[in-house]
């Protein structure tokens, strides 16, 4: 037999010209049945699993293109069909996700440099500038390991700051909240501008007086100065925003249009900030002296018009839709106006951001009576009873720890059904949670024995909500209906058609202590009241005697479709809350009947979910805190709000949710915040810091919904393939 060099070499060729190895890199992890890919000019293999490299034939002294995403093993690769521009999609169990090569490749091969570098010893962050104008932000606490907080693009945050200017009424005209793409160094001569972070200082900001800041609390503000070649700017730590721009064009006084270098300093005697400037052309070099309390209070929201408070703060009018609701009971007697008038003095105080303090300045011990906020409706007969009830009730720790520890899992559904939401039932008893095949189940707090099954929509069940007595049990679906079920028999007590709504429910929950339904259908939100009638006549048992009546509707600002809806049930309270697809969050006060508030450009995509802090019947929290809520959107993260400002208070990045809607929720304690990722974790984050504080394993899908109880340190999760978890203090 032939050996094969002696044939090759028969036919006038050479065996290393035949076949040459032109680029040999080893795996950590065996390939050897995943899908590889080729393209006119590049290969693409996974390395170590989770890594996709892509290798260029045409520029085999570059380095391999690295591109990082997958956090399960690299399945299936695969280039487009086009040139320009150059796709490629890489599969694994967690993501299915298309590149841009040409844009990685910019982003790889530019290299920015690293300009600046500041340490926040307040908050423990270190914090660096790139001369892309990327700023990222990592945390230095105990236990973090340096992991990042997160990634800062300062030009997108410099336009999302002229944009609120301009709905503010701050810019007098469209054009000056417009960046400029250009600056003109003389007639006919232009350059291109970018934002490379020269310099990073701290902006110590409890210098300024309350009274110049307007509505940026001055208290524990965690903000630094940026300098870049166009302007100074001071940015907050805490909600990763831009509270003040100071562009140098915008001042003829100044000499020096582009910096190319800067210093900052400032000066405690007379609360002022020196920056020396020296110019990106020529040899100009120029000392700043600038007023940190004029530029705030210049640049600064203007305040609301009306007070806002989630506990009400006054007596139900008589010409508001709420009336009806409390028409047959007694007014309130003189000591509840005391009470009334109290809380008008404490509306007006910021919250205090700890983030040396454990409870995060949020949570306050139990007192006598649990559950602060008092109505304004003085309740008689098994009311009374019950709220005695529960001040016999052992409390809520509000030191307690955060539950982390696994405990039992059960599927809910079959595999491939998922879990749309959850809720615990005022007493923390029963865990109820709509499913995608058009079921709701209730299930035990412990998740043990057989769940209540309650059947009767035709669609995904989107929404369940407990009453306030817990009597019943409200659902909504994608077929458009709305179903109020008996908790204890499982039967059905009011069904609300779809003839009754233009557009499906989005949200729907009991309001006003179970006084009304509050539900939303596209751009508009509906107050009913309802009465449920039990009686069972079997000569007319098919006919429904339970029925409603439409009180009010309301309509968002530029008619957007909702997307959330929330609003507080355990007391009495006046505020709506809803979001809307042009990404506002809008505030309903229904003591007035109409719209009180807008927040614009509330998140980069719209909010999916509102989650406000509605506390529990087993702690109490400062009055404050009621005023402070969660809201969350696709690709951006959660962002903590104090009604009363309307302002973000803090930024809580770090759980990836790229793609789909993932839960969130405030414990009773009113110190964490949980959320859903799609790494099939749960996170939990202390009011306090920016990134997570523990992140919980044991998921085998993503996780889609979290639920604290009210009454005990425990957690649920639920995911996207039908299971539920449940998570122990230790």
């Amino acid at each position: 037999m032939e050996n094969p060099q002696d044939i090759f070499s028969s036919n006038g060729g050479c065996l290393s010209d035949i076949v040459i190895e032109k680029y040999l890199v080893e795996s950590k992890e065996s390939v050897s049945h995943v899908q590889l890919a080729c393209s006119m000019q590049d290969c693409a293999f996974p390395l170590d699993g989770t890594e996709l490299c892509i290798w260029n034939t045409k520029s085999p002294s570059h380095q391999l293109l690295i591109l990082r995403g997958h956090h399960q093993p690299i399945t299936a690769i695969a280039f487009g069909n086009k040139v320009n521009p150059l796709l490629i999609c890489s599969a694994s169990l967690d993501y299915i996700i298309m590149w841009n090569l040409d844009e990685c490749r910019e982003k790889v091969l530019q290299a920015y440099p690293l300009l600046s570098l500041f340490i926040d010893a307040e908050s423990r962050q270190l914090v660096t500038g790139c001369a892309d104008g990327q700023l990222w932000i990592f945390s230095l606490m105990d236990g973090h390991h340096y992991r990042r907080v997160a990634r800062v693009d300062l030009r997108k945050k410099t336009e999302t700051f002229s944009t609120r200017r301009l709905k503010s009424g701050l810019c007098s005209r469209p054009e000056e909240s417009q960046l400029p793409s250009t600056s003109v160094l003389g007639k006919g001569e232009q350059v291109e501008v970018t934002f490379p972070i020269l310099r990073l200082a701290p902006c110590d900001l409890s210098l300024i007086p309350n009274s110049a800041c307007g509505c940026l609390s001055s208290e524990n503000t965690q903000c630094m100065w940026i300098g870049s070649s166009l302007g100074l700017f001071i940015f907050n730590l805490a909600n990763l925003e831009v509270e003040a721009a100071l562009y140098y064009r915008d001042f003829q006084s100044l000499s020096i249009p582009l910096a190319g270098s800067c210093a900052l300093r400032n000066r405690t005697a007379d609360r002022k900030t020196l920056c020396l400037l020296a110019s990106l052309f020529g040899g100009k070099i120029a000392v700043l002296e600038i007023d940190p309390a004029a530029l705030v209070r210049a640049q600064q929201c203007p305040g609301l018009r009306q007070s806002l408070s989630v506990p009400a703060s006054s007596c139900v009018l008589p010409t508001s839709p709420l009336y009806l609701g409390i028409a047959k009971e007694k007014s309130p007697k003189a000591a509840s106006g005391r009470r009334c008038a109290a809380r008008n003095v404490m509306k007006d105080q910021r919250l205090v951001f700890h983030s040396k303090v454990r409870s995060s300045g949020y949570a306050s011990a139990p007192h006598v009576t649990m559950f602060s906020p008092k109505t304004n409706i003085k309740s008689e007969g098994k009311g009374s009873s019950r709220r005695r009830s529960r001040c016999a009730r052992e409390p809520y720790p509000v030191e307690c720890a955060v539950p982390t520890k696994p405990g039992p899992q059960v599927a809910a559904a079959p595999t491939g059904t998922r879990v749309c939401c959850l809720q615990y039932s005022g007493d923390g008893q029963w865990l109820a949670c709509g499913l995608s095949n058009h079921l709701s189940l209730v299930f035990g707090a412990s998740l043990t024995g057989t769940p209540a099954v309650f059947s009767g929509h035709d669609g995904a069940v989107n929404t369940v909500c407990w009453s306030q007595d817990r009597r019943w049990l409200l659902s909504a679906a994608q077929d458009g209906t709305l179903r109020v079920w008996s908790a204890r028999g499982a039967e059905l007590a009011l069904l609300l058609g779809r003839d009754m709504f233009s557009k499906p429910i989005q949200s729907a929950q009991f309001y006003y202590i179970d006084a009304f339904i509050l539900l939303s259908s596209g751009p508009e939100f509906q107050l009913l009241k309802y009465h449920i009638d039990t009686c069972k006549d079997e000569m007319k048992r098919y006919k429904q005697k339970s029925k409603s009546k439409l009180i009010c509707r309301l309509s968002t600002t530029g008619a957007v479709d909702m997307t959330s809806l929330s609003a507080v049930n355990d007391f009495y309270s006046h505020v709506v809350l809803a979001a809307g697809r042009n990404r506002t969050v809008e505030v309903f006060d229904l003591n007035a009947g109409c719209s009180a508030a807008v927040i614009a450009e509330a998140h980069s995509r719209p909010v999916h979910q509102i989650c406000q802090n509605k506390g529990s019947s087993f702690t109490t929290q400062q009055p404050q805190a009621y005023n402070l809520f969660l809201t969350t959107a696709i690709g951006d993260g959660m962002r903590l709000w104090d009604l009363r400002t309307l302002r973000c208070e803090r930024h809580f990045e770090g759980h990836p949710s790229r793609g789909y809607p993932c839960g969130i929720a405030f414990s009773p304690c009113g110190r964490f915040a949980a959320c859903g990722a799609e790494d099939r974790h749960a996170y939990v984050y202390e009011m306090g810091s920016s990134t997570f504080s523990h992140r919980l394993a044991g998921h085998t899908d993503t996780v889609t919904g979290v639920a604290f109880n009210p009454s005990t340190p425990q957690l649920a999760t639920a995911t996207l393939d039908g299971k539920l978890q449940l998570f122990l203090a230790e």
